[in-house]
């Protein structure tokens, strides 16, 4: 690693990890108004959606420190074509979306008119409380995982990333799901655990969040908390500081 001073020291499960600044990259995944927000899908469902809330302050720490010292924000948020095309009858992830009423017609709670987990819409709107700055990337999918024929992998070649700090929901589904699949490309991934949570299904008390943390640890990346992140980057200048 280059002796740049972008180097430092996360503190995390099973070890401490070292990361370069410089090839580090923050993935904000599916903090949208169908996760998040009163109104939206999961809230429409009947499902507790305060889990989500909870990780709002801490992925926004995570942001706010990030930017401080240019490590790049990219966020990743989920939606369907208007005509629902890109969902296969019979699949397991058709199972799911029936069950959340994806493509119902709704009035968001601003007014508009929107449809359920359907892009261009207010349901797939990032959570204002985490809103990307002007020419920040905003990557759309249509399944769990974030590289899933998605421009993610060569976005983050063509900045030289080599180091994820995943944050978002929900554990099992998305964040696992992404995860694993950046650990088949190599990539290195630190999970503040604050920075993500997944609600149980109405009727449950199982959300698979806890399981899901110890299998990444286990075997596909790292484990931290939000206020170790935030420290090792305090201690790393910006880019904008380095000599030559």
């Amino acid at each position: 690693m280059p002796a740049s001073g972008r180097v430092v020291a996360v503190e995390a499960k099973p070890a401490a990890v070292g990361i370069d600044l410089s090839k580090t990259a923050v993935l904000v995944i599916d903090m949208q108004n169908d996760f998040g927000a009163k109104g939206g899908m999961l809230d429409r469902a009947g499902i507790d959606i305060s889990v989500v809330r909870r990780t709002i302050t801490p992925i926004a720490q995570v942001v706010a420190a990030a930017r401080a010292v240019d490590v790049p924000i990219i966020y990743v948020k989920e939606g369907h074509r208007a005509d629902l095309s890109d969902i296969i009858s019979g699949t397991p992830y058709w199972r799911m979306c029936q069950r959340l009423a994806v493509g119902t017609e709704v009035t968001a709670p601003d007014g508009r008119s929107s449809r359920i987990h359907v892009e261009d819409t207010w349901n797939t709107e990032i959570l204002p409380e985490l809103a990307p700055l002007e020419g920040e990337t905003v990557i759309g999918k249509r399944r769990w995982s974030a590289f899933y024929d998605t421009e993610l992998d060569v976005r983050l070649r063509t900045l030289g990333v080599q180091f994820l700090i995943v944050t978002g929901c929900t554990t099992s589904m998305c964040i696992e799901s992404s995860i694993r699949d950046a650990a088949f490309r190599d990539y290195v991934c630190i999970l503040p655990t604050d920075c993500t949570g997944q609600p149980a299904r109405p009727g449950s008390e199982y959300s698979g969040h806890e399981a899901s943390l110890r299998i990444i640890e286990m075997s596909f990346g790292w484990l931290s908390k939000s206020e170790d992140i935030v420290k090792a980057m305090a201690v790393a200048p910006s880019n904008s500081h380095q000599v030559g």
